[in-house]
């Protein structure tokens, strides 16, 4: 299985381009806010019962995917100061162990771009960050700055290229 794990920050098109890319290649999406809001429904943000959980449901599905042989996943996720370093390389022996491959696909804009896209409607659907002062906080603060991921096979700027044609490179990029 690959797991093609999209990454950036908030705004860059993530989810959007994974759709994109699932419709491509026939790959599950998994994004990152059907976890965050299921545990958001129960526990705080950032709680020692969210970060575990939030970490074992995210593990559970790559190896369950690995195991059950899909051909690839998609998996969507901003980097932030509530995920433990050690998530990256328990993802990547999860996925390793089962003879499946992480292919890390960073995701950027230009910030003009990216805060108009913050407070898009549809990103109010998975309660995601929409505020450009919140978002503007929390980098100043470092939120964003762990954990540190390894070196991307591909970065794609999405303020250059539209979803589909991102999506498009992506898939031409990582043999998919």
């Amino acid at each position: 299985m690959k797991l093609i794990f999209l990454s950036g920050l908030p705004g860059v098109g993530k989810l959007t381009v994974g759709r994109g890319l699932a419709a491509l290649t026939g790959y599950r999406l998994f994004h990152n806010h059907l976890t965050v809001d299921l545990l958001l429904a129960v526990f705080e943000f950032g709680s020692p019962a969210f970060v575990e959980l939030r970490e074992a449901i995210w593990l559970s599905v790559f190896e369950r995917a690995c195991e059950d042989r899909l051909p690839g996943l998609i998996f969507t996720f901003n980097a932030e100061n509530t995920v433990r370093q050690s998530f990256i390389s328990k993802a990547t022996e999860a996925v390793a162990s089962r003879g499946g491959e992480i292919v890390f696909v960073a995701l950027a804009c230009d910030e003009s771009v990216m805060a108009k896209r913050l407070d898009a409607p549809e990103r109010r659907q998975f309660g995601k960050l929409v505020s450009l002062a919140q978002y503007e906080k929390l980098k100043a603060a470092g939120a964003f700055s762990l954990p540190k991921l390894p070196s991307p096979r591909l970065t794609v700027d999405t303020g250059a290229l539209d979803p589909k044609a991102a999506a498009m490179l992506i898939q031409k990029e990582c043999g998919l």
